[in-house]
């Protein structure tokens, strides 16, 4: 392929190398880069009297970028996979079953080595993944690559570079042990957390032991789920195991298994175990498997769910990679623990306007006047005359309007993409930035913009509550005992924030680190929202045009 200047007269059947203006029928058109020129085109380029064109012009040996990626994307494509249509030299993979990902990175690294211009790129090797998500994509750099060289890929590719290893939907039994300093409540929200877990994989939770923290105890209840036939048995511990010679690995050898491997250097997720009970596997779970965030114990189960044998060395080979988002409920050796906190604390606010006002309409409820003056700017002028000028926006929906109505207010203003998929996707937008300044602050105040009576002695009542070496990390108001927002969170839990998934915001961690959490009694302000289109005329609210 050679790039070279032509007329357009001279351009026909070659490739445009850049996107140019042109004029058809006395309105003008764009034409894109990579185009196959027709006659309209050059007439096209002609009426804007372009004198000439950067054009590809193809060699005999050359294939187009769409053919070649389509030809590489099926060559690598494997086990429960699909290739999607290719375009502008792109063709992406999905799986077309729930699964892992399961690239052979020997096989991608050799046919990304063989020539630039042919490119694979893929999620990270064993990744859960969902049917219909992206696992991999082809770009083809150019707009044409020799024959030759993808004749070499694709002899590369042959033994399928890429595949999913579906989920078997395993009969799972879990052995959860207590203690008197363990509530009931703890153990109901582990099997909860542990049944969200097995969903994806077509698994289930078949029956859970509940027992004494002790080695008999335990052996009896390891025996009595394997009569149940289980696939997999799961002990979590009342409390943390130490080593090998611990609770709950002592009851796998007294019930006739056999503990093959102990810890793992993943973190979160060392204080592990690998077991096995007359050929079912058995997995003594960490502290942190307690958590819906992603640990080390995910990488363990989820590839015994999809039939893929753990050895000793599979978990020993985790260790790059393997450092997690912290879980702030244990000791933390991190840099938190050891900068000491501003006095008084900074803290900086982050609003979330990026919601699409689903319930109202065709409106858009942040931009709606209550009280003279747009709904998002209310809780805006609040918190930054309680807090400063450290105010964070998070835009998605209609940002233009969003930020109109916020002219004149101090703040930094992100925009989220991926706001049509949840406000967790709006909360880990503002928490990425935050956590990466060069300075933290000492704590986050999340508000919500659709809440008009948020005011500015609200949040400093918030603010003044806000007293780490109390306990108090998390604090949430509340309306007669019942929980609302805005909610302050302690800096130390800025990485845990950035895992939620989902429309439900933090309130997850709230409830799992209860431990941290001071309510402070506010009032109606702290639950009162605006969704409908009568909460905003009961309000006095008008919609803008």
């Amino acid at each position: 392929m050679k790039l070279i200047d032509l007329s357009p007269s001279d351009a026909l059947g070659t490739l445009l190398a850049h996107s140019m203006d042109g004029e058809l029928n006395g309105k003008p058109v764009r034409l894109k880069k990579g185009r196959l020129l027709t006659e309209a085109d050059i007439g096209a380029l002609t009426a804007r009297n372009h004198a000439s064109v950067t054009v590809a012009k193809l060699d005999a040996d050359d294939v187009h970028e769409d053919e070649a990626a389509h030809a590489l994307a099926k060559a690598v494509c494997g086990d429960h996979m699909r290739v999607d249509m290719p375009f502008t030299g792109r063709a992406n993979l999905f799986a077309t079953k729930a699964g892992l990902f399961v690239p052979n990175v020997d096989l991608v690294n050799q046919i990304n080595g063989l020539d630039p211009s042919l490119t694979v790129a893929t999620l990270p090797p064993y990744t859960a993944v969902e049917a219909g998500r992206m696992v991999g994509t082809v770009k083809i750099i150019p707009f044409a690559v020799s024959g030759g060289s993808l004749k070499a890929c694709l002899d590369v590719a042959a033994s399928n570079a890429l595949a999913v290893t579906a989920f078997r939907g395993a009969k799972v039994g879990l052995v959860a042990t207590r203690l008197p300093t363990l509530k009931d409540s703890v153990l109901d929200k582990t099997r909860k957390v542990l049944e969200a877990r097995l969903q994806p994989s077509g698994s289930f939770l078949a029956d859970e032991v509940r027992t004494a923290h002790d080695v008999g105890a335990v052996s009896e209840a390891i025996r009595s789920l394997a009569d149940q036939d289980c696939d997999l048995i799961l002990l979590f511990g009342a409390s943390a195991m130490i080593d090998a010679e611990d609770v709950l690995p002592q009851a796998l050898r007294l019930a006739g298994g056999s503990v093959d491997y102990v810890g793992m250097p993943v973190d979160p997720g060392n204080l592990l175990f690998l077991g096995d009970f007359e050929g079912t596997p058995v997995i003594g779970a960490p502290g942190c498997a307690r958590s819906p965030v992603e640990n080390g114990f995910d990488w363990v189960l989820n590839r015994i769910l999809a039939g893929i044998p753990v050895r000793a060395s599979d978990i020993a080979a985790m260790g790059v990679g393997g450092l997690l988002m912290e879980i702030v409920s244990r000791p933390q050796p991190r840099q938190l623990e050891t900068v000491p906190m501003n006095k008084p604390p900074k803290i900086a606010a982050l609003l979330l306007a990026a919601g699409q006002s689903k319930r109202m309409g065709p409106n858009n409820k942040l931009i709606a006047e209550v009280d003279g003056k747009p709904l998002v700017r209310h809780v805006a002028e609040a918190a930054i005359a309680a807090l400063g000028e450290d105010l964070t926006v998070v835009t998605g929906a209609q940002p233009e309007q969003v930020v109109t109505a916020l002219e004149g207010v101090t703040a930094e203003i992100l925009f989220n993409p991926e706001f049509d998929q949840g406000l967790s996707t709006s909360l880990r937008t503002g928490i990425q930035a935050l956590a990466a300044r060069k300075i933290r602050p000492d704590a986050v105040l999340v508000l919500l913009g659709d809440m008009p009576h948020i005011s500015q002695d609200i949040v400093k009542q918030l603010a003044a509550a806000f007293d780490p070496e109390e306990g108090r990390h998390i604090i949430v108001p509340t309306d007669a005992g019942k929980r609302g927002n805005p909610v302050l969170w302690s800096a130390r839990f800025l990485d845990a924030l950035t895992g939620i998934q989902g429309d439900t915001g933090a309130r997850h961690l709230i409830g799992e680190y209860a431990e941290f959490v001071h309510e402070v009694e506010i009032g109606r302000a702290v639950s009162f929202d605006l969704d409908t289109p009568e909460q905003m005329k009961e309000a006095g609210g008008r919609f803008v045009d």
